[in-house]
């Protein structure tokens, strides 16, 4: 649970290094808060078909609870933004890589936000192969083992020393 937990505590913190543990398991917490809100979601939207049959009033206002329950997980997001950049930047750090690894994905993903109402299918088609190579290649790197020992990004979460340290 610590694990979970521990990227919140290190909000903001873009220096150093961060195990796969701590990338993970906050990738977890993340995934069940996700999951939460869908449930609740689920919810209300059934009780909000339910009431659409049988009374007007009432689903208006089991659609503003919906509406409510949408801006709720909207800012949980956005609190949860800046400790989730934070957190893939230190474990790219950890395999001794730039966080501007991130761009990546983040480049394509903008980029196809911006293009939106483009009408190229070509360079939707271009945009999202490249959202899906960021990712995959992210993904590989968040997967890696970090470099054992202290390296450009700060010392080894895991406590290995280097080769040396028993020659």
């Amino acid at each position: 649970m610590e694990w979970m937990f521990m990227p919140l505590r290190r909000y903001a913190e873009f220096s150093g290094r961060s195990r796969r543990m701590e990338f993970w398991m906050f990738a977890v917490l993340q995934f069940l808060i996700g999951l939460v809100f869908i449930v609740l979601f689920m919810l209300l939207g059934g009780g909000l078909l339910a009431l659409a049959n049988s009374d007007p009033s009432g689903a208006l206002a089991a659609g503003g609870a919906v509406l409510g329950l949408a801006m709720l997980y909207m800012l949980v997001s956005l609190a949860l933004l800046i400790p989730a950049l934070a957190v893939s930047v230190r474990r790219l750090h950890d395999s001794d890589r730039s966080g501007w690894w991130l761009w990546v994905f983040w480049g394509p993903y903008l980029l196809a936000l911006v293009t939106a109402g483009a009408e190229s299918d070509a360079l939707a088609g271009i945009i999202g192969l490249a959202l899906i190579a960021g990712s995959i290649v992210l993904l590989v790197f968040y997967f890696l083992d970090g470099t054992p020992g202290p390296n450009r990004y700060g010392e080894d979460p895991k406590g290995r020393g280097t080769a040396d340290t028993f020659a």
